[in-house]
């Protein structure tokens, strides 16, 4: 089917980057709002995003002039008669969506295309609600629509086969890279992304580490572009919480339940950004102590070589009688603590992407022992993150759960692993993609630090995957792809 002419119901942020998607890619576009004060917010939302592209240098005067002339804005949903594709994307409320749609369907032509933007509600109960089921498809950008690469094109049971291909092909030519999936709650990328940032929740909640710990822990040591705290203050903590909703009703899955401390913030109305706080707001940083006067240290345990020469080099002294003995641990570093004479002086430590040290303390160590560890790191360039002595510390505890949850959904058939990895470096901004970032590490190592983390917490999920325990069992070190 050629689409020529499209229009976009519902012009806000998302829906206005929608139309202007379209408009750039020399399609005719009808955007549609519901009175002449929202269609005027609308119009903002393109001439503001059309101007700033100019100011950057990416279109000229004249192609921004092309762009908004093929625009036009409408407070009547009887104008999209014509029209050959039909985005809806209006609030995440299931019955306004229903409503939508089948007005549309009484109005739009039998051969109209209807698409939802919803990021995480069930497309076949929104096509239920027309006589076209099989013209009823998922479309899900990514905001901010202009910039990013992504759309997940979503099909129903009901959703005509040819659909999906002309769907896709679209998507291209408005260079985009489509990624075909099927109707499940949150799809690929909220799926996979919304209970990583929900878990960041629940161990901050549990006390693992401090919030800007976490957040740095995953933005320098993981190299994810931000860390869940801000990122769910950018997305809005409601919104997280209204797709963990989704996802909870769909798999009854524990993990999936909001965490507390999340719908704790939803209910007192701190949304994030847009309420001006959420989990970070303008509370004044505390004061850091002052600096230990730390200048003897110990390092015990394997991989300690390293750490021992940037510590020699930047004037600190190994000593048998140290101020703090820092080991190299994966295990629970009180296994090792207890072998000590003094035990409060030992810290665990990893180091994570060259750039983050995690430091493990005990039940048992000091906090001159704790704040000497953080002080040493600091000299050497690494960024300190304090934790508790928990399996997987920060980033393991976090990352392995997510890499697992990607080999979940690719063993069930649902997605390949090229388009999960593509959805999640392109609808995120992540360097990689699950399947290679778990290849980068080495699939024994995530299976046993899954077993790890399962041992600690008794969370089903973090049970490894099957398909990730036969093929570490098998010898085998990538996954295989047709």
């Amino acid at each position: 089917m050629a689409f020529e002419m499209v229009a976009v119901v519902g012009l806000g942020t998302m829906g206005a980057g929608i139309a202007e998607v379209f408009a750039r890619a020399g399609l005719r576009v009808i955007g549609v709002e519901a009175d002449a004060d929202a269609l005027a917010t609308g119009r903002g939302h393109v001439e503001r995003s059309t101007q700033r592209a100019v100011d950057r240098g990416r279109l000229s005067g004249g192609e921004r002039d092309a762009i908004l002339g093929r625009i036009t804005l409408t407070t009547s949903r009887e104008d999209l008669r014509e029209a050959d594709l039909v985005v809806e994307a209006i609030p995440e409320v299931l019955d306004y969506k229903r409503s939508l749609f089948a007005d549309l369907d009484r109005i739009c032509k039998p051969e109209t295309v209807l698409a939802t933007n919803t990021s995480s509600l069930p497309v076949t109960a929104i096509a239920a609600a027309t006589g076209r089921q099989g013209r009823v498809i998922g479309m899900h950008f990514f905001n901010p629509a202009p910039v990013m690469g992504l759309v997940e094109v979503v099909s129903t049971v009901l959703t005509d086969p040819a659909l999906v291909p002309e769907i896709s092909e679209l998507a291209r030519r408005l260079g985009k890279t489509p990624v075909a999936v099927g109707d499940r709650a949150g799809f690929v990328v909220n799926r996979l992304l919304l209970p990583y940032l929900n878990q960041a929740a629940v161990l901050l909640e549990q006390g693992l580490a401090r919030r800007d710990d976490i957040d740095a822990a995953m933005r320098l040591g993981v190299g994810l572009p931000m860390g869940p705290f801000a990122l769910l203050d950018l997305i809005g903590l409601d919104t997280a919480y209204e797709v963990m909703g989704v996802l909870f009703d769909e798999t009854r899955d524990r993990r999936h339940a909001p965490a507390p401390l999340l719908r704790e913030l939803v209910s007192a109305r701190l949304l994030g950004r847009k309420s001006g706080r959420g989990f970070h707001g303008d509370e004044p940083r505390p004061r850091e102590p002052d600096r230990s006067t730390v200048i003897t240290f110990e390092m015990a345990g394997e991989g300690a070589d390293e750490l021992t020469e940037r510590l020699r080099t930047a004037g600190f002294k190994p000593s048998a009688d140290p101020d703090v003995i820092l080991r190299p641990a994966d295990r629970p570093v009180i296994e090792h603590a207890v072998r000590l004479q003094d035990p409060a002086r030992l810290v665990g430590v990893r180091v994570v992407g060259n750039r983050v040290a995690e430091l493990a303390a005990t039940v048992l160590t000091s906090q001159a022992a704790a704040r000497a560890a953080r002080d040493l790191m600091t000299v050497i360039g690494l960024t300190p993150v304090a934790c508790r002595d928990r399996a997987g510390f920060v980033t393991d505890a976090l990352l392995y759960p997510y890499l697992n949850d990607a080999v979940r959904m690719y063993d069930t058939g649902y997605a390949s692993i090229g388009d999960i990895d593509a959805a999640m470096r392109l609808g995120c901004g992540y360097p990689a993609g699950p399947f290679e970032t778990l290849e980068s590490i080495g699939l024994a190592v995530v299976r046993d630090g899954l077993r790890a983390l399962y041992a600690e917490y008794r969370e089903p999920a973090y049970a490894p995957a099957p398909l990730l325990d036969q093929l570490v069992t098998a010898g085998v070190h990538v996954f295989p792809r047709a």
